[in-house]
């Protein structure tokens, strides 16, 4: 079992609190029973009518390119397995991808097939189920809880980034790129000065926040302290201190002085529009942006780059976390249907489809096997980041499991606090306070 087989994850309770405060009256796109729900009953191992065997899926569908990918591989798989019929019952939404599931858990259509990025919370939920070895071993050192693998990782994560309009530098006079995080800075004043919003941010989508956050997290704090979380846990460290103090300094400054003011009813996936339409220079996110950005303006010029700290060094993202596809402890009862989920997994992750994936939305392969591919010159400044010794790699402050895992619900609790001390000017240190006492409640009502 995982590390913390005692905590209390009461995803049923909570997810008919989120029903009976509104969730669940959605119906249109994008919100919670909307017209592509499906009706699970007793989930049966066929489809009613043509004996075939069915089952659903569920991912985060809130980057367009990897939900185009994914939908093209559903039906790949489908025409190379015309006795197996995939549902979709992926929706979306704004809101936090967690509380989603914790609704279709609520309302019983947990799906069979579910893309995972909660893995420990919902592991000792015991809603889903390690991957068998034969599949655990088609991964490159795939990440373990309790010694088990649980997840199929669809990819590894990507240093995150500034994509930048090459016009909007060059009329800015900005010749070189920056060695340290004040010459960033100088780049905003630039571009600010040659009448163009610095950066675009997509803050309607919580999960968005996270690039920025995590940024200056990795940079202040995890860089130095890869086990801040534990010692935050164990009350060890706090988040009044100078150094996670900083780091939300900059990251309040970064917003009040840089950022479109329409950042909080932007979501991510206007993003590149509003990139490629010449209303904002700069787009702080990662390479699966890429093909959304070709896809929006194919003539537009632009290029990638990682934002150095302080010290001119450079610290990503790029670990593996355990996420990915994961199996329902329900469906791994029923024999048909497990082996078809076994099966799409298989399909998923052979040479051609997942090669055409990880092209499709421009990341690095979690697999054994070597791909070789035709790569763009933004896509190669990631993989150089990845392959650099002297490049941190790290993880945002959700994605860190074991002793290092927080609390399943503070994430998104933490991302609104900050947006709220953006909106409202607050002091720093006040806001930190905050998060201190919040932490405090959520570890003594989840683990203690």
């Amino acid at each position: 079992m995982p590390r913390l087989s005692g905590m209390r994850i009461t995803i049923v309770p909570l997810a008919a609190a989120l029903i009976l405060t509104g969730c669940g009256g959605k119906t249109g796109p994008g919100g919670i029973g909307g017209s592509q729900a499906v009706d699970q009953g007793s989930r049966p191992d066929t489809a009613s009518g043509g004996g075939k065997i069915s089952f659903t899926i569920g991912y985060a569908s809130g980057d367009p390119a990897t939900k185009q990918a994914i939908e093209d591989t559903i039906k790949a798989f489908m025409q190379a397995n015309p006795d197996i019929v995939v549902q979709d019952v992926s929706e979306t939404s704004s809101s936090a991808y967690m509380d989603w599931l914790k609704v279709k858990d609520a309302v019983g259509e947990f799906p069979d097939l579910v893309e995972m990025r909660d893995t420990e919370a919902f592991a000792n939920a015991e809603k889903i189920v390690p991957l068998p070895n034969e599949l655990a071993e088609l991964f490159d050192q795939p990440p373990r809880i309790g010694g088990k693998v649980w997840n199929a990782p669809l990819f590894v994560a990507a240093p995150q980034g500034i994509i930048y309009s090459k016009k909007a530098y060059a009329e800015a006079g900005i010749k070189t790129l920056p060695a340290t995080y004040d010459e960033f800075l100088e780049i905003q004043n630039r571009l600010r000065a040659s009448g163009i919003t610095p950066l675009v941010v997509g803050g309607k989508d919580i999960f968005h926040m996270g690039f920025w956050v995590n940024k200056f997290l990795i940079d202040d704090v995890y860089d130095a302290d890869p086990g801040w979380n534990a010692k935050r846990t164990a009350g060890e460290v706090s988040f009044t201190d100078d150094n996670v103090v900083q780091a939300m300094t900059d990251f309040k400054q970064l917003f009040r002085s840089d950022v479109d003011k329409g950042w909080l009813g932007t979501g991510d996936n206007q993003t590149a529009s509003i990139l490629v339409s010449g209303k904002a220079a700069q787009l702080f996110s990662g390479s699966w942006m890429f093909s959304q950005i070709q896809a929006a303006d194919p003539g537009f010029e632009f290029g990638f780059y990682a934002v150095p700290d302080r010290k001119g060094k450079l610290n990503v993202v790029g670990l593996q976390s355990p996420s990915g596809w994961s199996l329902s402890a329900q469906a791994a009862k029923e024999p048909l249907k497990k082996q078809a989920i076994e099966d799409f997994i298989r399909f998923f992750f052979s040479p051609e489809p997942y090669g055409t994936f990880l092209s499709r939305i421009d990341s690095v392969p979690s697999t054994r096997q070597e791909f070789r591919r035709e790569t763009g010159e933004q896509m190669q400044v990631v993989l150089d980041l990845m392959a650099d010794p002297a490049v941190t790699k790290s993880l945002m402050i959700n994605n860190w499991w074991g002793d290092n895992l927080i609390p399943p619900q503070f994430r998104n609790w933490f991302y609104k606090l900050l947006q709220e001390m953006v909106v409202k000017d607050g002091d720093v240190l006040e806001y930190m306070k905050r998060a201190d006492t919040e932490y405090d409640r959520q570890v003594q009502e989840y683990w203690q």
